[in-house]
Parts: C-alpha cells; sequence; structure tokens
C-alpha cells in the first residue's frame, strides 16, 4: 500500500496513518511518499516495512554512512545536521510540555558532528565484527564507523587479526589519538603487539578484565584539566560537547558553594565544579572510577574535594554536611525514588540535573517539582545523527 509519511517518531522512526491505526515506518523521514507492507499488527499500533520508495522527501540527504539502514545507530542521517537538532529540540520540548513543564532550551551543537566518538563497542560472531541491525541481534559487519573518532577507525580493519571468534572489543580513545583495546571473549587470541604499535598510538589492551599489555587506562585532557580514565570507568563519549557540558556546570557554581556531585564518574563534573566552588564532594559505585578521580584530583592540584566510593542512594543521607548545591549525572535509569527523598531532605537550593534521557528526566523532575521549579535548560548535541540528546536542567527551590 502506498502512504505519505507524515512525521518522526521520538526514535527516528517515520511515523503515517493506515485506516486510522498509527504505523511505524523504519527507514523513512517526514514527506516521503512509500509502499510498505504491515510486518506487524498491535491493537494499538502497526509496523509497516518499505517494499518501494514511490517519491522521495525534499528534505532529503545523501547519507555517507555505508550501513545506514542496517546498523542500529545514526538513524537521522538521511537529513541534514541543522534538521537533526529541530528534531531533538521539538522532541524534548515536547516531551516536557505533555507534563505541563515549560522550558525553553539552549541549544548546544556538536562542533564536530563526524568522527567524534571517543569510545565504540563492537560485537564478534562467528569471527565477524560489527554492529546488531536495528532492533535485533542480526550482526552487519563493518570496516569502519563514520562517528567513531579517526583514531578508533584505524583500528577496526586490524581486529580480524586477533582471532577472535566471538565475545565483544570496546576501543577507547583520547584526543591525543591514543587507543586502549577492551575485549571479552573465551578465545584463544592472538594479537601481534608489535604490529600493532606499528599502526597506532597502543597504550594498552585488556583482556577479561587483566591487563595484558600496556596500561589499562588513558589520559584525556579537556579545558586544561587532566583526566585518568580506567578502561571500565564511564566518561563523555563525545570530548568537543563535553568541554561545553564541563563550562555550564562551572558557570552555575559560586566560590561560597558546597557542593555534591552524584554518579561522579572519574570526577569530571566535581572537578570543574570545584575550579569555582568551595568544596566538593564526589559520589561514585565504580571503584576504579573514585581511584581516578582522586588522582585527576591530585595531578591538576584541586585540592577542595573529596570522593567516596558508595551507591548514590545509599551514600546521601551519611553525609553529615549542608549542600548549597547538587550536581547530578545519572545512567539512563535516572534516579532512585530513595535517592530523591534523600535529596528532598537536604533541600539544596540548587539541583544541577544533567540526563542522557528526557524520559526518566521528567519523571524526576515531577517528583521534584513541588520544592523546585526549572529555572535554565539547556540540550547539548552528545550524541549526533542518532536519536538521543543529552539534557541539563537547573533547578531552583521555590
Amino acid at each position: 500500500m502506498q502512504v505519505l509519511v507524515d512525521k518522526f517518531d521520538d526514535f527516528g522512526q517515520g511515523i503515517t496513518f493506515v485506516d486510522d491505526v498509527i504505523t511505524f515506518v523504519p527507514n523513512t523521514i517526514p514527506g516521503d511518499i512509500v509502499d510498505i507492507k504491515i510486518v506487524k499488527k498491535k491493537k494499538k499500533y502497526n509496523v509497516g516495512k518499505v517494499i518501494n520508495y514511490i517519491k522521495l522527501s525534499k528534505d532529503r540527504i545523501d547519507y555517507k554512512c555505508p550501513y545506514f539502514n542496517k546498523c542500529g545507530g545514526c538513524v537521522l542521517q538521511s537529513i541534514s545536521y541543522d534538521a537533526t537538532i529541530n528534531f531533538k529540540l521539538n522532541k524534548v520540548i515536547n516531551l516536557f510540555n505533555k507534563y505541563n513543564l515549560d522550558i525553553k532550551p539552549e541549544i548546544v551543537k556538536n562542533p564536530s558532528d563526524y568522527n567524534y566518538r571517543n569510545k565504540i563497542k563492537l560485537m564478534v560472531i562467528d569471527g565477524k565484527i560489527g554492529y546488531f541491525e536495528t532492533n535485533s541481534h542480526t550482526l552487519v559487519e563493518i570496516n569502519e564507523c563514520i562517528i567513531a573518532s579517526k583514531a578508533i577507525n584505524k583500528v577496526i580493519p586490524l581486529l580480524k587479526n586477533f582471532n577472535i571468534i566471538n565475545g565483544n572489543i570496546v576501543i577507547r580513545c583520547n584526543l591525543n589519538d591514543e587507543i586502549l583495546i577492551i575485549i571479552e571473549s573465551n578465545d584463544k587470541l592472538n594479537i601481534d603487539i608489535d604490529v600493532l604499535k606499528e599502526k597506532i598510538k597502543l597504550v594498552g589492551i585488556v583482556v577479561n578484565n587483566k591487563t595484558i599489555y600496556g596500561d589499562n587506562f588513558l589520559i584525556e585532557c579537556i579545558n586544561d584539566i587532566y583526566y585518568k580514565i580506567s578502561y571500565d570507568s564511564f566518561f563523555q563519549i563525545n570530548p568537543y560537547v563535553a568541554s561545553i557540558l564541563f563550562n555550564i556546570i562551572k558557570g552555575n557554581i559560586d566560590k561560597t558553594d558546597i557542593v555534591l556531585d552524584l554518579f561522579c564518574g572519574v570526577g569530571t563534573l566535581s572537578l570543574n565544579a570545584a575550579l569555582n566552588a568551595n568544596e566538593v564532594i564526589g559520589v561514585e559505585i565504580v571503584p576504579n572510577a573514585v581511584l581516578n578521580a582522586i588522582y585527576n584530583a591530585k595531578i591538576n592540584k584541586i585540592n577542595n574535594t573529596k570522593f567516596i566510593l558508595n551507591d548514590a542512594q545509599d551514600a546521601v543521607g551519611k553525609i553529615n554536611k549542608k549542600f548549597d548545591k547538587i550536581i547530578i549525572d545519572p545512567p539512563r535509569s535516572g534516579l532512585t525514588k530513595k535517592t530523591i527523598d534523600t535529596i528532598l531532605t537536604i533541600m539544596p537550593k540548587k539541583i544541577i540535573y544533567v540526563s542522557c534521557d528526557p524520559n526518566t528526566l521528567i519523571r524526576d523532575i515531577l517528583l521534584l517539582k513541588d520544592k523546585y521549579f526549572i529555572e535554565k535548560s539547556y540540550i547539548l548535541d552528545m550524541f549526533s545523527y542518532s536519536y538521543h540528546v543529552e539534557c541539563i536542567c537547573i533547578l531552583n527551590l521555590f
């Protein structure tokens, strides 16, 4: 059947209506006229598959990635970069408005919308290396990833020589193009270190949590602050947008503030806040990340920080301090009810909430809205050409 695609859903899929039933059509954009086949019928929606493109939308552009429409990553590559920004802006505003939350976010674009990722994870199945197809466990074999850094792309073709049959490989790099390779596999590997060192700036290789060559960490420098990042520690995947994020954090801290940083990782937000704050206490559950944070404060000669190894929801109530501001950068799942209740007990003057999922951000703000209002908000294009979006909400106490 022939249909006109009306708009995007929140995940970058095209939407049309068949017999007044909402129908999701992957690999389409608004304005496309396509011949589709319904491949899934539910009570409230259908899923369609494109059989033929009848007429392409005037907003379409040529995508750069040879794996587009197969790999489950950059679903927005067939529209312009500015159009992806508008998609994300409207998506976030509409989500907030749905819950009667009014925001007027400042937009932070990605200074490098391709080759920006400093970390990728590749799957290995039967000797083939790549990403999974959208909504499946079918492997798309790749030789490059155009949103990954150029340094990482030098590594991908070399992985076939490692003799990995099944497992996964994480490749991390820094702005100096140094490479850390992390492998999980039960196979007997064959890695020629000398060949790798000739072709890339190899810092280390970790196999099944054991360092088999070099170091198990990278050193990164953003905004003149150095960070030691262990192989299993979280760090922002986009150093270009992270630089702007760190400045936003610092700009919302005053010299008299005592600051609590939950989910502090290797201390990125803590150390930037500490440049303006009286004192910063960071809380993190990953042991290596806490060790990194302590080390990072030391090498940067930032002496007004303290880092605690604990679960955020348990640690907050144990710290006997009056906090002026709390920084929150949780995982995609957001905050637990226990953490929110504890924050409401502490009642800081300001909450700086950094989120990679606007849905859980909104859920948590709704639990805080009786005491806090949204003073400022930002949309950061941390994950260009994907439907994911990073948000910051600055919440002030009434």
